[in-house]
């Protein structure tokens, strides 16, 4: 390895993990480039309904630190909602109580037990305009962006001292790491009928969600599916009617609304988000940060801050 190369360092993975690391470590003094083989709008990040929670993720005794720094920054950008995607709106976990959450939850302002459910005002977040934000947030930092297929991290570590691995449902092969599976996500967008609130279900022992959230532009999100080990990026005609139906039930007056968008996502899920170091390629450091399954946008900033504080320790 060069001298003057081991001081940077490439993100592999241009979703909201790779971002927020890659800007981490830009705002550290780190000299970043990011490689991605999508751009931000085409990452599952943007497919994400993106409503802040600590959900299908684990070990929670991390989980919770890393959602609650994460929380800090959304809270901060929902003053500017219009510039970063980040709102703060009210709304309900139906079959979610206080005294069944994690030590997290008292750190959060406001979250109350009512007769619906877990009543909360929490970021949801604009995933197109935040990806898009974050990525100008990034050149302003001077970090490339590049589209690049990565087939080996061995790649990255030829032109970098440091490499870190936030390549998502790509971990799989590049880590390798077989435990790394997708958890298939489908939405259904329509034109908001006059819906201001978000309410999520997770109905137990299925792979059917129910959840609605509102967002700019006059659109309502309806989901979901959590289908484990499918890898189908295809909408499903009758998922999206069920996913219609399901919110229906909730609130009638989504029946009638038009749909004008599909969704398909892979959540990178994992028995335990992965973030350490380890020895990488030619004498290099190599960092994992990925295995969020479909809590990415909850975590990314405070594992963002872990991987960047493990790439500092690497001297």
């Amino acid at each position: 390895m060069d001298s003057e190369l081991s001081g940077d360092v490439v993100v592999v993975g241009g979703g909201i993990i790779g971002m927020s690391t890659a800007l981490v470590l830009a705002r550290a003094g780190r000299r970043v480039r990011v490689w991605s083989r999508e751009p931000p709008e085409r990452t599952t990040s943007a497919v994400a309904g993106a409503l802040w929670w600590p959900y299908r993720i684990a070990p929670e005794d991390r989980v919770g630190p890393w959602s609650l720094r994460s929380l800090r920054r959304y809270e901060r950008w929902a003053g500017r909602p219009d510039t970063t995607g980040v709102r703060l709106v009210d709304g309900v976990h139906d079959g979610v109580r206080l005294d069944g959450l994690g030590a997290w939850a008292g750190e959060v302002t406001g979250l109350r037990d009512t007769a619906e459910g877990l009543a909360a005002r929490l970021p949801l977040i604009d995933m197109r305009v935040h990806l898009a934000w974050l990525h100008d947030e990034l050149a302003a930092a001077g970090v490339e962006v590049e589209r690049r297929e990565v087939r080996s991290l061995d790649e990255a570590a030829g032109v970098a001292g440091v490499v870190v691995n936030c390549s998502g449902l790509g971990a799989r092969e590049l880590a390798p790491d077989a435990s790394v599976r997708p958890v298939r996500g489908q939405l259904v967008v329509v034109e908001n009928p006059g819906v201001r609130t978000w309410f999520t279900s997770a109905e137990g022992g299925s792979d059917a969600t129910t959840y609605f959230f509102p967002q700019p532009g006059g659109r309502l999100l309806l989901g979901g599916t959590a289908q484990e080990d499918d890898w189908s990026l295809e909408p499903d005609p009758a998922v999206a009617e069920g996913i219609v139906r399901r919110c229906a039930t909730l609130r009638p007056e989504i029946a009638g609304a038009r749909v004008v968008e599909h969704r398909v996502g892979l959540r990178p899920a994992r028995p335990a988000v992965r973030v350490e170091r380890e020895a990488g390629a030619a004498g290099g450091v190599l960092v994992h940060n990925y295995g969020h399954g479909g809590a990415g946008v909850t975590v990314a900033w405070g594992c963002a801050e872990e991987a960047a504080r493990l790439v500092e320790e690497s001297g």
